[in-house]
């Protein structure tokens, strides 16, 4: 477990030193967008803002990139620059030469309209500044520790009485042992706080880079009418499969336990008995039953049994398809361990919940950990998946992590684009990060409210 983390905060520092060299190609274009507006007055800067925020843009778009794929930290993106919507009119349609000539100022006009530009050069002015200190702490712990622990050892005889490190004054071998512990520390603390640093990162990025708030409202009425009509056609679908379920299933075989007990009942009706145990003579209807149509019988009504059985399973299958019973009677968290249990799989599952959840949000997530599961399982190559369930800030984050191949692609399946689908439901998200050579991470999250007392074992591991 130890060495996991290592490896965890290793990667995670490493990010965060990508993130602050970064943050000076972040700083350089805002610059660069900066003089391009102080340019317009003359005319220059018609012609190099478009491309200048073209650049912002890309850029802004990789930091997205990276918060869903290093935190799970999902960042909407802004409508795609004016600028480029003007361009594709310009080509789609012939420009008249004088036009032309105004082309630059309309470009220009167009990015100068656009709220995600202001939004995007805002980032670029503040994120040289917070972001990159933000990063620079776990970077510095460990810089700063790796000369307490390697280098001070070799340097204090060298460097006189003066030789601080940290508190310690290094004049001797057991205050430079002292130096070098203080390094291993700093080292090991730089490592434990860069995951955590890099997710508040993502966080802060998604509250400097989302998308308007305008367009959220836009995007949400046009994804919640999608998805009424996605809806509306799983609905019909969901019923057209149970009505067939039904009668294919044990319908079916329901009949066919009918026509079996109606043919037992004429075998053992036969010779005298009219099938409600009485006889023409007062005699025994048994007596008149000879030993093959006894064993004829005796195997109609072993099938019977059979039958009714299968048809029993195939009801509980087809009950336990539409809402699971330890899901309605125990909650989210120990419906997720239950399918845990069913894997094939080496499953860890982490359920903190503060209660239970809507019920309609409970079975949406089922559903989706139940795809996920079937996924890993048929897909990955993976031997081991880990789930944490956590409801905080009004939204239940569910985040399943495979040790598989990666490489998953929503655009190969319909998997994962139902369980998108599903979640769109209730307004929630999925986000999907799956290198090549794993791991995979799915994180799904559900706006919801805890909606009664903890009924269950919601808290703690399995």
């Amino acid at each position: 477990m130890g060495g996991t983390r290592g490896v965890r905060g290793g990667l995670a520092l490493g990010r965060c030193q990508l993130l602050g060299l970064a943050g000076f190609a972040v700083a350089g274009v805002g610059a660069l967008v900066i003089g391009a507006l102080l340019l317009l007055p003359i005319g220059a800067g018609f012609r190099l803002l478009p491309p200048a925020a073209t650049a912002l843009r890309r850029l802004s778009d990789r930091y997205r990139s990276w918060a869903a794929r290093w935190t799970g930290t999902a960042i909407s993106p802004p409508e795609p620059l004016a600028d480029e919507r003007v361009e594709r009119v310009e080509h789609a349609e012939r420009v008249e030469q004088a036009e032309r000539a105004e082309r630059p100022r309309r470009r220009a006009a167009a990015v100068l309209g656009d709220e995600g530009f202001w939004r995007d050069l805002r980032w670029a002015w503040l994120e040289p500044w917070l972001g990159g200190l933000l990063v620079a702490l776990p970077l510095a712990l460990v810089e700063y520790g790796a000369f307490g622990a390697l280098v001070q050892p070799f340097v204090w005889r060298h460097l006189g009485d003066g030789n601080w490190y940290a508190f310690i004054p290094v004049r001797s071998t057991p205050t430079m042992l002292a130096a070098l512990a203080l390094g291993l520390v700093f080292i090991a603390a730089g490592l434990r706080l860069a995951p955590r640093v890099l997710a508040l990162h993502g966080r802060w990025s998604r509250r400097l880079l989302s998308a308007p708030r305008s367009t959220e409202l836009a995007r949400r009425v046009e994804r919640l009418t999608d998805i009424r009509d996605e809806a509306l056609d799983a609905q019909a679908a969901e019923l057209r499969r149970i009505e067939r379920d039904l009668h294919d299933g044990a319908q079916a075989r329901l009949v066919a336990l009918g026509m079996t007990l109606d043919e037992a009942t004429r075998l053992l009706g036969a010779d005298g008995t009219d099938g409600s145990g009485d006889t023409d003579d007062n005699t025994d209807g048994a007596d008149h039953i000879d030993g093959a149509r006894v064993r004829a019988a005796r195997a109609l009504l072993l099938e019977v049994r059979e039958t009714s059985a299968r048809a029993l399973q195939d009801l509980r299958d087809l009950v336990h398809g539409i809402q699971p019973p330890v899901l309605a009677d125990r909650g989210l968290g120990d419906a997720v361990r239950s399918l845990a249990l069913d894997s094939f799989l080496d499953v860890h599952v982490e359920a903190r919940l503060p209660g239970r959840l809507p019920a309609a949000v409970e079975s949406a997530a089922y559903f989706a950990v139940g795809e996920l599961l079937a996924n890993a399982a048929k897909h990955s190559g993976a031997q081991e998946v880990r789930i944490a369930l956590t409801h905080e800030a009004a939204r239940l984050r569910v985040t399943v992590t495979d040790d598989g191949r990666g490489g998953a692609d929503p655009s190969r399946g319909t998997g994962l684009h139902g369980v998108r689908r599903r979640l769109g439901t209730f307004d929630g998200t999925l986000a999907l990060h799956s290198p090549p050579g794993g791991p995979t991470t799915v994180t799904l999250e559900i706006p919801c409210v805890s909606s009664s007392p903890k009924t269950s074992s919601c808290s703690g591991t399995v």
